[in-house]
């Protein structure tokens, strides 16, 4: 793991009032890009060739004469073959050179080796570096352990297919689509069969994939996003924060969910399964009073996060909850960095945020805020990993 006085020492070479923060280009990019530029920091974009014009065309920022933003969020795409390619020692240098922290997400950790994220990605980056990992479910301590030590909710897990005996959600990846789910559901052994074997014989998943899937009880009810943020540098408020929640368009499922049943039980075998790739997120809010629950989750996942991977979370995280009729929680994912789901919140924030900033407010917007007092403090060691 690049260790916390190699970053020390690169941070002590940067220049703190020219500081840019970076990303790769994908995920929730657009997001941190819009809020590093309200709180005034310039951006730089990594992106991979055939998907840059987002970013270096239609989100690109032009300023007037004296450096004020007069439209878009993008100062610089910088264009590589691949998205890995940032990997490299002459991108890492030049981020160097040009004050960069760098932010994680998803797409980052996807597209990049997270041995090579650990070890020898020597750029500052924003976060928790050393809990990236747990996000793989094929890992150890995956966010299921962290969850277990906190004493979280979480669906309860069935090791054999055999087993299942109620409504199940099968986890596993796409086979093709490396950033997306190949999961299904069904409420028996002879339909786990049947429906493996259909999204074997399709492409949709491989037989690798299907042996280490998780197989977990369906908890039946809405599903809410809950976009934290957690501020080590806070010395008078409270530390966690609950920036906005989202939820998910997921295709071809809420397709499906839009046919009457009996033209869903005229599909033909490779339309009857839905994937559940997702295509978009919408914003929402939660009954009040469920919100001190979801702060308690936030703040023991936080504690645990300490104790396990110390100096522990820092920054966005993201607990994707399902909230059953009896009105409790329960947590089926974890992101341990900023939520793919942020971009809803773009420029116009959301209202807890918003009502707790008196402002617009986004998690883009939160983590330039963030870095804004590390520098202006002298803080930030304490942020960067």
């Amino acid at each position: 793991m690049v260790n916390h006085d190699e970053i020390a020492a690169i941070i002590g070479d940067y220049d703190h009032l020219k500081l840019r923060i970076g990303m790769t280009a994908s995920h929730s990019a657009l997001d941190i890009c819009d809020g590093a530029i309200e709180e005034g920091f310039p951006t730089v974009a990594y992106c991979q060739k055939g998907r840059e014009k987002t970013y270096l065309e239609y989100f690109r920022t032009q300023r007037t004469n004296s450096g004020r933003v007069r439209r878009g969020m993008v100062d610089k795409a910088i264009v590589c073959d691949h998205f890995s390619d940032i990997m490299q020692d002459k991108f890492q240098d030049e981020m160097r050179k040009r004050n960069v922290i760098f932010i994680p997400n998803r797409s980052f950790t996807s597209y990049c080796d997270i041995t090579e994220i650990e070890n020898d990605f020597k750029v500052p980056m924003f976060g928790s570096r050393n809990m990236l990992r747990m996000e793989e479910r094929s890992e150890e301590q995956d966010y299921y352990w962290l969850l277990d030590k906190a004493g979280l909710p979480y669906p309860e897990a069935i090791d054999d297919p055999q087993d299942i005996d109620c409504l199940v959600i099968v986890k596993l990846h796409h086979a093709e689509k490396i950033l997306e789910r190949g999961f299904f559901t069904c409420a028996s052994y002879e339909e786990y069969v049947q429906k493996s074997e259909t999204l074997l014989n399709s492409g949709v998943i491989d037989a690798a994939s299907l042996e280490g899937a998780r197989i977990e009880r369906y908890v039946i009810g809405p599903v809410f996003n809950l976009n934290f943020f957690y501020s080590p540098l806070e010395e008078e408020m409270p530390k966690l924060e609950l920036l906005g929640v989202d939820w998910r368009f997921e295709s071809s499922l809420d397709g499906h969910v839009r046919l009457p049943a009996p033209q869903q039980m005229t599909m033909s075998a490779d339309q009857a399964i839905p994937e559940m790739t997702v295509v978009g997120h919408n914003t929402a809010t939660i009954r009040e009073s469920l919100l001190e629950e979801a702060y308690e989750l936030g703040e023991k996942f936080i504690t645990a996060s300490k104790e396990h991977y110390d100096p522990g979370i820092i920054g966005p995280f993201c607990l994707q909850t399902c909230i059953d009729k009896d009105m409790d929680y329960y947590i089926y994912d974890v992101a341990p960095r900023i939520g793919g789901g942020t971009n809803v919140h773009v420029s116009v924030g959301h209202p807890y945020g918003n009502a707790t900033w008196r402002k617009p407010m986004s998690s883009g917007r939160r983590i330039a805020m963030e870095l804004r007092r590390a520098a202006e403090q002298d803080r930030l060691e304490e942020v960067l990993t």
